[in-house]
Order: structure tokens, then sequence, then C-alpha cells
């Protein structure tokens, strides 16, 4: 029998110097790459970052149109049978359908000119004055930022965020080219193909919106400081100090807003919903730090991150299809709302004014007072240098020429 051959082993074609050195190089070549292309490069033009973000949203608008025109169904635009009032006291009014409102207001959809909205800045502009004068008492708004910031959704590698600067801006947005459109029950546009039929509009489930341009070019400012804590593999085993601000610069869209009747069978409120368009203008002003001793300053590419999540948020909470719901208040006038100059502070209820009730308020305030200190049946006291002197027991009272006896 022939003896057993072991198979020749194959040599290796590089040496253990030869490797390692091969794979220190190929981390260098990583690292060098990862500095130069994720940290030093370039970010890309405001103008080109806009346009991608403009096509997406648009992309994302159209298919969710296309969704809804595919699920809906020739049935689905059946008007619901209105419902017998059962009071016979109310008279019963006409419906109330689109074409009359339009009508009773002079408004044609179709030809009416966009308004300009001057008014409407006016008093946009003095609420937001209030609400930053309101701001900087006391430092409320700065004290529920720290505290929503370090609230419980905080992750763990994140340690306690310190604002460093807040600005609410000094500029006011402006409101302009507003106009009424008619849209479908979805909130979707008719198209410039489709004529609005005012006699149809009730039963096809139209209501009308209102949309206006935005623009607003102002500086707000967050400037936070944390610090980044690497807890692998025991805790604290690293900490990296993290400032970083953000500011926006620009704001330009168009926002839609419409009206939700209520339900009373349902017991919902009257809504007001509010979106914006998806082809809005938002840009932002990043600055960041990273480090103790060397630090990295206005990384572009943390730049890039904060601003697309920034984007992210505002798109899933404002933009189309999306939007915000606010349930209004009860319109009719009630008592317990009514606020004005003349209030009742007297007991007797007269009508004073705001500076003259303190006034009276303080003297029913030091009359109780002496009240309480003076007793009627002490007639040591002198009631000559107070205001109001009370007779005594044993002194005829004066009495009025034409007044009733013993009153």
């Amino acid at each position: 029998m022939a003896p057993d051959v072991c198979p020749p082993r194959s040599e290796p074609t590089l040496s253990f110097t030869q490797g390692l050195i091969f794979g220190q190089l190929s981390v260098i070549f990583i690292l060098a790459a990862f500095i130069k292309f994720f940290i030093f490069g370039d970010p890309p033009l405001p103008d080109v970052t806009a346009t991608l973000r403009a096509s997406e949203r648009r992309s994302r608008t159209l298919a969710h149109k296309q969704s809804l025109l595919r699920l809906r169904s020739p049935n689905q635009r059946q008007g619901q049978p209105l419902r017998r009032k059962k009071s016979n006291v109310l008279r019963n009014p006409p419906a109330l359908t689109i074409g009359s409102i339009l009508s009773k207001t002079y408004y044609n959809v179709d030809s009416h000119q966009p308004e300009s909205l001057d008014w409407f800045n006016v008093l946009i502009a003095q609420t937001i004055a209030q609400f930053r004068s309101d701001a900087q008492h006391d430092d409320a708004i700065l004290s529920s930022l720290t505290k929503a910031l370090n609230g419980t959704s905080r992750p763990d590698f994140v340690d306690d965020i310190c604002v460093t600067e807040l600005s609410l801006g000094e500029d006011f947005p402006i409101f302009s080219n507003c106009r009424i459109i008619p849209v479908d029950e979805d909130g979707l546009s008719l198209g410039n193909g489709i004529k609005f039929d005012a006699a149809t509009a009730a039963r096809d489930g139209t209501r009308l919106q209102a949309r206006m341009d935005v623009d607003l070019s102002d500086m707000l400012t967050l400037a936070v400081e944390t610090k980044l804590l690497l807890n692998y593999p025991k805790r604290l085993s690293a900490v990296l100090p993290v400032a970083l601000a953000v500011s926006v610069v620009r704001f330009s869209g168009t926002l839609s807003i419409s009206f939700i009747p209520s339900n009373p069978s349902q017991s919902t409120p009257t809504m007001m919903t509010f979106s914006f368009l998806d082809d809005y203008r938002l840009d932002f002003s990043i600055r960041s730090l990273l480090g103790s001793r060397s630090r990295l300053q206005d990384v572009p590419k943390i730049a890039q991150l904060v601003e697309a999540r920034l984007h992210r948020w505002f798109d899933e909470r404002a933009v189309e299809p999306r939007f915000q719901e606010i349930a209004l208040p009860s319109l009719w006038p009630r008592k317990k709302n009514t606020r004005g100059p003349d209030d009742s502070v007297a007991d007797g209820g007269l009508p004073i004014g705001r500076s003259k009730g303190k006034d009276v308020t303080r003297d029913l305030r030091d009359e109780s007072t002496w009240r309480k200190e003076f007793s009627p049946e002490d007639d040591r006291q002198d009631y000559s240098s107070l205001r109001h002197r009370r007779p005594n027991k044993d002194e005829d009272a004066f009495v009025m020429s034409g007044s009733l006896p013993n009153l």
C-alpha cells in the first residue's frame, strides 16, 4: 500500500508585516475620505436643495391625490338627507349652500380679484408684538423652552440642554394675494378644467377655502449647548461638548384656511383647518461648534442633517396633505365673556370707570376698616375728622323736607 501523502499547503501571498501595513493604510484611507467628504465637504447650493425638496413634496402630493381619486366611488358624493328639526318654535331656515353664501356676499370665485390684506397684516403685527412683549416678562418662554427640551423624550446620550440665545425677531409676516377657491371634500382644488357649479356644490361635497401668500424675512434664532455622552463600555467613557444655533432666515409659501361646520349629532364643534401648500420655501442658517479644546466650527454635514430634520418635522405637521385642526369656541355672545370699561364695583351696581373703580374700592375698604375700629356705642371718640360722621342715638336725626317719617 502506498503511504498517505499530505497535500501541499498553499503559502500566503502576503506576509504578516505586509498585511498589517495594508490594513493600516486602509483605515487611514477610510478616515481621510470620511473627514474630507463628510465633515469638510462643500454643501450643495441652497437653490439646488430647495428645488430637490420642492420636487419631492410635489411628487408626494400628486401621489396622494391619485390615491384619493382611485379610492373614490360614484356613490361617495351623495349628500346626506337633512334632519328635520324637533322644535316647532324656531323657524326652519332655508338650506344654506355655497351658492347662496357667494351670492349674498357678492363674491365670484371666477372673476374676483385677490385682496392685499393690509389691514390683516396690521392686526397680526400687533398680536405678534404683544406675544414678544409677554415672552420677555419673567423669562416665561425661556423657562418653558428649557423645560420642553429637557423633557422625557431626551435620549440618554445627550446631557442637559441649556438655551444660550433666543431671538423672536423684529419683523412681521406679510400676507397678500388672498383669494377664495372651491375645493372638494378632501381639500383638493377642482382644477383648471373643471367649472365650479354653485347649484351642485352641496351635493358634491364642495367647500370654500381661503388661500393667501405668506412672506417672512427675519432672524428667528435658537442657540443651545449640550454634551454628547459615550456610555460604552462604561458610563461617561467620553464627553463631547456641542453648541448649535439655528436661525430661520426666510419663509415664503401659500397658506390655506377652511372651516368644517359643527355636527350636533356627534357633538363636534366647528373646526378651523390650516395647512401650507407644497411649494413653500424655508431657509435656515445653522452654526455648530464641536469639541472643547480642538474645536470644529460650522461642519457642513451637521447643518445638512439638522436642516433636513427640521424640514421633515414641518412637512409631517403642516404641509398638505396633512393639516392642523383648531376647535373654535361658540360665537354666540355670552355675559360671562363680556369685558368693557364699565364694570360694577360698588354695591349699588353703578357703572364707573376702571381708574375710578380702584379709588372707590379703596374708599370702601377704608370705611370698612373704620367701622371695625370705631364702635357707634363709644361716645368718647371724636368723629369730626372723619369723612362720614354718624349721629349719636340721643341726637335728633336730620330730616329732609318731603321725606317719609320714621325713615
